[in-house]
């Protein structure tokens, strides 16, 4: 009987191995699948999250229309409309500058020869109506100096200079209120800052807390003002050093021509 008892636990035993290897096998393999599935679902839930963050930063950011407008809403539209109104009216001033300036550039050396010319021709008369339909001071400055072509040549030199003085004014017409503007912006950018400040001072005192976040919301703020002031001060100050450089290169014509138009018309006197 015992004999036989042990040879049926001989050969139960390797089956019942069978079946918890079978079993342990079956169970790791749920366990991978589950742990599968998990990881998809943990990924699906992340690029979904990632995807709600890129969406808001988006529209947070949008585009730079967008956020310029939220930046001047920040900044306070009071002083902020101020700041934009200083820069529309300073470039109003520029661009009339740039095209009066412009308009008024010549070919000067070309002019300069065609009266010397009709000076050798003994044609002041069409030399003056040379001078007359041609626009631009360098021409003007010619008119003049023919009208006294009967005069000394001190007295025609005379007349040149104080016509010269006359030009330069009208080409430097506006330019005052451009440099006016250029102080302005960042003037009323920095008196933007400091009410914005002392507004933030009255929220700290308010909520009875120095907070950081009040702190930091206050001065940020503040300083969007003269941020703008200072970029409007930069655009008109370029704009304005351009137009300086023009008046400069037409000054420099006016007496380039008026030294040629004396010896013009002092070979003509010498002719006479």
């Amino acid at each position: 009987m015992v004999l036989l008892a042990v040879v049926s636990l001989l050969v139960c035993m390797p089956a019942q191995a069978q079946d918890s290897v079978r079993n342990t096998k079956d169970s790791v393999e749920l366990a991978v699948a589950d742990t599968m599935a998990a990881d998809s679902a943990i990924a699906a839930i992340t690029a979904d999250l990632e995807g709600m963050d890129n969406e808001n930063s988006v529209e947070e950011g949008g585009g730079l229309h967008k956020q310029l407008k939220r930046k001047f809403i920040e900044g306070s539209a009071g002083f902020m409309s101020l700041v934009a109104l200083a820069l529309v009216l300073g470039l109003a001033f520029c661009i009339e500058r740039l095209i009066y300036l412009t308009l008024s550039e010549i070919n000067a050396k070309k002019l300069m020869r065609d009266i010397d010319a009709l000076l050798e021709q003994d044609d002041v008369d069409c030399a003056k109506d040379l001078c007359r339909d041609t626009r631009g001071p360098v021409a003007s400055i010619c008119y003049q100096g023919l009208l006294h072509i009967k005069e000394p040549l001190e007295q025609i030199d005379r007349q040149l200079t104080n016509y010269g003085t006359v030009q330069i004014s009208n080409m430097e017409k506006g330019c005052s209120w451009i440099r006016l503007f250029i102080a302005v912006a960042p003037s009323l950018g920095f008196l933007g800052t400091v009410i914005g400040m002392v507004m933030a001072f009255d929220r700290i005192q308010t909520a009875g807390d120095i907070s950081p976040t009040i702190v930091a919301e206050g001065m940020k703020v503040a300083l969007i003002t003269t941020i703008f002031g200072i970029i409007v001060a930069v655009i008109l100050q370029f704009f304005y050093n351009y137009i300086l450089s023009k008046i400069e290169h037409l000054t420099s014509q006016m007496e380039e021509s008026a030294i040629s138009l004396t010896d013009s018309i002092a070979k003509y006197k010498q002719k006479r």
